[in-house]
């Protein structure tokens, strides 16, 4: 859509509308940020819970979101692979992922932390685990609480990319806080088979 900005320094994108997705696009909306919103069905299908967010959410196809510098992956973990094949390089996107893999066998992801296994399917990009520890309902709050911000915790193997998701995060008005790579802190915010990390759910607030 002409409305979505690629040519700006920075654009942004989320894929996936459920509960999570719509979280993350209430908190742009909140700071009058564009931000492409996709999921595999036709944006007609959602385009009116996105103009009930507000007028910075635009409805597009998976096509167009992924022309985004930053990617929010708000799907499904078993659904990574089918967005990672919209484009055959994420060359020069950081992708931030917000899925969680709960229920997942440690078999089934080779031993591997989720996020890693994640950041193999999206070659070439930088990938950033990040905005999932809280559930919908708390996240799509105002992250201003009581005088503080409300905390996320991001990981990743890339400083430059967790640097770069922490100042968008303080733009949302979150505090991040970042945990290092994604097999050293960032286990702590990943499911392992049917247990929860151990900061997941963990509602934080951090006063500066």
């Amino acid at each position: 859509m002409s409305e979505f900005k690629n040519n700006v320094a920075r654009s942004y994108a989320i894929i996936g509308f459920g509960k999570i997705g719509q979280a993350l696009a209430k908190a742009f909306a909140r700071k009058g940020i564009d931000v492409a919103v996709a999921t595999t069905r036709d944006p007609e299908s959602f385009a009116s819970a996105a103009a009930a967010i507000g007028p910075e959410i635009i409805p597009t196809t998976l096509t167009e979101a992924v022309k985004a510098d930053i990617i929010f992956l708000a799907v499904r973990f078993e659904a990574h692979p089918d967005v990672a094949k919209a484009l055959l390089t994420w060359q020069g996107k950081t992708i931030v992922d917000v899925t969680n893999a709960y229920g997942v066998s440690p078999e089934q992801l080779g031993g591997q932390p989720s996020g890693r296994v994640v950041a193999q399917a999206f070659t070439g990009g930088k990938l950033v685990k990040g905005f999932n520890h809280l559930g919908a309902a708390v996240l799509e709050q105002d992250p201003a609480v009581q005088g503080g911000r409300r905390v996320v915790f991001l990981a990743s193997d890339d400083d430059d990319a967790a640097t770069q998701i922490s100042a968008l995060a303080d733009n949302l008005g979150f505090a991040a806080i970042k945990l290092g790579g994604l097999s050293e802190g960032g286990l702590l915010v990943q499911a392992h088979g049917n247990t929860w990390g151990q900061l997941i759910f963990k509602d934080l607030v951090k006063f500066d």
